[in-house]
């Protein structure tokens, strides 16, 4: 076995490149939401910029221990996350001051962070961990030992999914489902019984949307739903019924986006007024002032990242690394989908950020958080005799 060990072979500049791609957009972009917006005087550009120098030296970190180091602190990082969201609960408002209803931020001075951003991360590592060892103690899949590699996958997920609903943050604790959905997907669970888990979700989830529209008072009752994000679904299904209300950000959204046309007004030009235009609707900015060629960008840069995490995934030789690559890739696809999708209408209102471009210190260090394992991954990759890598 013989080991990459010249630094330029080790080090991923294709992605590096991408991230330097998607830092100049989020630059511009958010440059555009503070010209048009006038909502802050904060400079947000400047933030951001000193974010990203942040979440360097988290790759930079990250980066420097190995699988077999990352697969023993994974206990301790997904109990270091259960202790944060839970003090966030019993947190006096000093320090866990709510915002817009939810109590989902540490606010200390001089910055506030959102623990929820680096759960889903130490999320992802735990239940690779937990994937690889059950899959070398059970070598062949049997539909005993599956199902007790989907319980522990369930019950380890479970808990912070329940934390970050407490909060109440919903898109939060859908990213996380998200992540779920595609490790088990890799984890070699049989098939049937990803197909029976696959069709009872559906019916729970039709079930679900139908008392929604029909019996909301249910789901109040017993699963403790809030009214507020009942009128979320009834504003995608009828913003205009609800355009001073809850449909009031699609409706501008949409407008914003319709309003850019094929190659947008010019940075900094935009004339449709967005609430925090620069965090989860900055994609919006971006349609209005860059036009259809602008989003095509965007959505190209973000279809190179994942087609690079792809390849990472197949390329490298520990079977840990596949399941670390599979979680990264859920998470910024959920992230991406759900953003994108709710710009335009396509789904539900929910508070996620573009991943990379949207203003947020916690979202952004979580997101580098986990490219840093994939630059780790590619750091220590491996070559052994006989191989065509």
């Amino acid at each position: 076995m013989s080991s990459n060990n010249k630094i330029q072979s080790r080090f991923d500049y294709q992605l590096a490149f991408i991230l330097f791609l998607l830092f100049c957009t989020s630059c511009i972009a958010i440059y555009g939401a503070q010209m048009t917006s006038g909502q802050y005087e904060e400079n947000f550009l400047l933030k951001q910029i000193v974010w990203y120098v942040v979440g360097c030296f988290i790759v930079a970190g990250v980066m420097f221990f190995d699988s077999e180091q990352i697969q023993r602190m994974a206990w301790y990082l997904y109990g270091f996350g259960i202790f944060l969201l839970v003090f966030l609960m019993v947190a006096p408002t000093s320090i866990a001051k709510p915002v817009n209803g939810a109590k989902a931020w540490f606010t200390l001075p001089g910055f506030s962070f959102q623990p929820a951003e680096f759960m889903k991360v130490f999320l992802i590592i735990t239940l690779s961990t937990i994937i690889t060892n059950h899959n070398q103690k059970y070598l062949k899949h049997t539909l005993e030992s599956d199902l007790k590699l989907l319980f522990k996958i369930v019950v380890t997920a479970i808990v912070p999914i329940f934390l970050v609903l407490k909060q109440p943050d919903l898109g939060t604790a859908l990213v996380m489902v998200a992540i779920v959905i595609g490790l088990i997907f890799v984890s070699g669970i049989l098939w049937r019984i990803i197909i029976s888990i696959t069709i009872i979700a559906v019916i729970a989830i039709s079930t679900i949307f139908y008392l929604v529209l029909k019996a909301p008072s249910i789901l109040e009752k017993y699963l403790g739903v809030q009214s507020y994000q009942f009128g979320r679904i009834y504003s995608w299904l009828n913003p205009e019924g609800y355009k001073s209300g809850e449909g009031y950000q699609l409706l501008k959204s949409l407008k914003a986006i319709g309003s850019g046309q094929i190659v947008g007004k010019g940075v900094g030009q935009g004339q449709v007024y967005i609430p925090e235009n620069h965090t989860d609707f900055i994609f919006s900015v971006i349609g209005e002032q860059f036009g259809f060629v602008g989003t095509s960008v965007v959505l190209s840069l973000f279809f190179l990242l994942i087609y690079h995490l792809i390849k990472v995934s197949i390329e490298t030789n520990e079977e840990f690394n596949s399941y670390i690559c599979a979680g990264v890739i859920s998470l910024f696809v959920f992230h991406v989908f759900q953003n994108v999708g709710m710009t335009i209408g396509f789904l539900p209102i929910t508070g996620i950020p573009l991943p990379f471009i949207s203003y947020g210190g916690s979202s952004l260090m979580g997101s580098m958080f986990a490219i840093g394992l994939i630059f780790g991954i590619r750091w220590h990759h491996k070559v052994y005799m006989f191989s065509s890598d």
